[in-house]
Formats: structure tokens, sequence, C-alpha cells
């Protein structure tokens, strides 16, 4: 990907559309593919009974399925440009949509848990390597428009949570979990289709690879961002795997519409924060500080009324963090964004795993509540620190 291209040219197919006369379609199929992977990436969650009961594990056994998704992502985020230097970024995605299909296709058909956890493994890499490229290949085509396609890009994990996982998570019910992945496979396969047909060749940056990586990791403002990253993401991690419980224990009647309204905050503050990121340095400040605020609510909510004002906070301020993340990343590293990226992914992915762990393990101690006050405490330092970091102005 090259970030610092100023001038585009009309040779041919392979060139990236004038400013002048963008079309989103790249953009919208690149979504798209954000939507597929991170729905791929969460399903196990909603079909886990079913699953482990066919496979003969345990449910929280099973649950590894996740866990070794976020693992395999943590490894490929920073290596897989290493890996690949010099392949065309469009090709890259493309095959890497292809592989996503391939996983689901294997959980779908897994005779075992053996085979299943290979399947997930292969997702993670599937995963970390088109988020990795996935937002440079959007600037790319659409030219100056960086706001507005990281926006679009979060847009798609807004719609796989909001739509996605409930829907597939009747369907599993209905038909079974195994018709369940595979239609997510042939979902994924289409949008690996639909991105080769709409999206212009996207080089690699001349100095992709080991050296753009290296030289990214000597930026101490980009590594601290990066810390925030982690903390962000573990807040939320913490917490979110149990927010079901939380519902529960207040009104398990209204666990259904409260899901649906933390996705629904979730789209809003996608959209928000992609109006919002003019102002990048306040937002990165406050949306954890909202987040912090909204676990501390759902932690010591006794009413129906409390509880949904803290879901729909919860979701519209921590639909925010991809956003204003990603382009706070690269912004800090212009030059060698697709390592910036790289390592926003990978800090998101180390999160997940231990962020859902240890929140596992509080609950078994302790109960709900302390898992969302850890989950608070760190979206407050999350906050604090991008407040004290300058990013420089666009």
């Amino acid at each position: 990907m090259s970030t610092s291209t100023t001038t585009i040219t009309r040779r041919g197919p392979a060139t990236a559309p004038s400013s002048d006369d963008p079309t989103w379609t790249p953009v919208v199929a690149l979504s798209f593919g954000i939507a597929m992977v991170v729905l791929s990436e969460f399903l196990p969650a909603g079909v886990l009974p079913a699953l482990a009961a066919d496979v003969g594990v345990s449910e929280g056994t099973a649950g590894l399925a996740v866990a070794a998704t976020a693992i395999a992502g943590a490894c490929t985020a920073p290596s897989i440009a290493v890996l690949l230097p010099r392949a065309d970024r469009r090709t890259v995605l493309v095959a890497l949509l292809a592989l996503a299909a391939l996983s689901n296709l294997a959980v779908a058909v897994a005779p075992s848990f053996a085979v299943l956890l290979v399947g997930r493994l292969l997702l993670g890499i599937a995963l970390a390597g088109y988020w990795s490229f996935a937002f440079g290949a959007g600037t790319h085509a659409v030219p100056g428009k960086d706001r507005v396609v990281s926006s679009t890009l979060a847009f798609g994990t807004s719609i796989s949570t909001v739509v996605g996982i409930p829907v597939a998570s009747v369907v599993g019910d209905a038909v079974g979990w195994r018709a369940t992945f595979g239609g997510v496979a042939v979902l994924t396969a289409l949008g690996a289709v639909v991105l080769a047909l709409t999206l212009p060749s996207v080089p690699a940056h001349p100095t992709a690879g080991l050296r753009m990586l290296t030289a990214a990791l000597r930026n101490r403002r980009l590594l601290a961002g990066i810390a925030c990253v982690v903390l962000v993401a573990f807040a939320n991690f913490t917490a979110y795997p149990y927010i079901r419980i939380a519902i529960e224990r207040v009104d398990p009647s209204a666990t259904t519409w409260m899901l649906l309204a933390w996705g629904l905050g979730g789209a809003v503050g996608t959209v928000l924060a992609g109006v919002l990121a003019r102002w990048l340095r306040p937002l990165a400040a406050t949306a954890p500080l909202a987040l912090a605020a909204a676990l501390v609510l759902t932690a010591f909510a006794s009413t129906v009324p409390v509880l949904a004002l803290a879901v729909v906070l919860w979701g519209l301020s921590m639909s925010m963090v991809p956003v204003f993340s990603q382009l706070w990343v690269t912004r800090v590293e212009p030059e060698r964004a697709e390592s910036a990226m790289s390592l926003q992914v990978t800090a998101f992915q180390i999160a997940i795993t231990v962020g859902s762990s240890l929140g596992g393990a509080l609950l078994d101690g302790h109960g709900v509540r302390p898992l969302m006050l850890v989950g608070a405490a760190a979206a407050v330092a999350a906050g604090l620190g991008w407040a004290v970091l300058r990013v420089p102005r666009r």
C-alpha cells in the first residue's frame, strides 16, 4: 500500500480512481469483507451449546474456538507484510477472504474439535491480514477520504454485530450450527469475488516488509498509542463476552432487545465517529471515558431504564474505537501506515484473548460486577493516555 502517493494517473484499469470522481464500490466491498470476517470470528458464541455437544467437548473448551482465532490473528498481523512485502494488496485481500471462506467450510464439516480448531486458526490468519491491509486499500481506491473510509469499514463490523450474529444464532437454532458456518462460508466467498471485480490494483509500499515494521516500532508515539489500543480493547473484551449475564441479572426477559440496543448504539457510534474524526485527539480521549462510564453504569444498574442507557452508551462508545484508532495510528505513521495498522490489529487480538480470559476468571470467582469495574479502570487509563498524546494535524 502506498500512503504517500500524491498524483494519480490514468494509464489503465490498475490505477486508483481520481479523487475528483471517486467510486465507493471498492470500499463497500472491503466493508462487506470486514463484516464477514468479524461475523466469522464471533460466530461460535451464538451456536456454542450445539457446537460443543456435536464435537464432544464442554462449552468452556469449545470457547477456545474464539481464543484460537485471536491468538492466530495476534501472531499474523505484524508478520504477514514481512512475508509478502511486494505482493499486490488486492491479490492478498482477495486470497485472505477466500481463506476465511475455506476456514468456515472446514468448521462446517469438521469431524472433531481438533479439525475445528485448525479451521479457526486459518480464520485468525485471514482476519488479521485483512484488517491490516483493508484501510490502506480503501484510501488508495478513494484518496483523501480517510475519515469516511475508516467509518465505512467500521460500519461493516457494526452490521455484523447488529444483524449478522443475532441472525446467525437464530439460523443455527433452526437448521443447525454446521449449516450456519456453511452459509457464512458461501457469503464470504461471494465477498471475495466481488472484491476481486471491484478493487483496483494496490501496489505494496516500496519499503513494505521487515524494514517498514522495524522503523514503525521505533516510533515511540505510535507504540504509546498502541498501548492505549490494548487498554481500551481489553476494557471492552473483559466485559463484553459476559454482557448477557449482566443483563439477565437485572431482567432476563430484556436480553434480546438489550443486545439489539447495544448493536444499534454501535451503528450510531460508527457514523458519529466518522463525523467527529476531524477532532481526533478529543475523540480518542472521550470515547474510552464514555465506555468506562457505561461499564460502571452496567455494573451497578438495578433497573431496566438505567441498564438500557448503559448498554446503548456502551455500544456507541466502543464502536468509535476502531474508527479513531486506525485514523490515529496512520496519522502518527503516515509513511508506514501498513505496519501501524498491523500493530493495531495485533493489539486488538491480544486484548480479546487476555480480556476475555481474565473476565471469565473474575466472573467465576467474584461475579459480574468486578469484571465490569476492571474494564472501566482500563478504559479510563486509555482515555487519559490519548489525552496527553499529540497527533499531527492534517
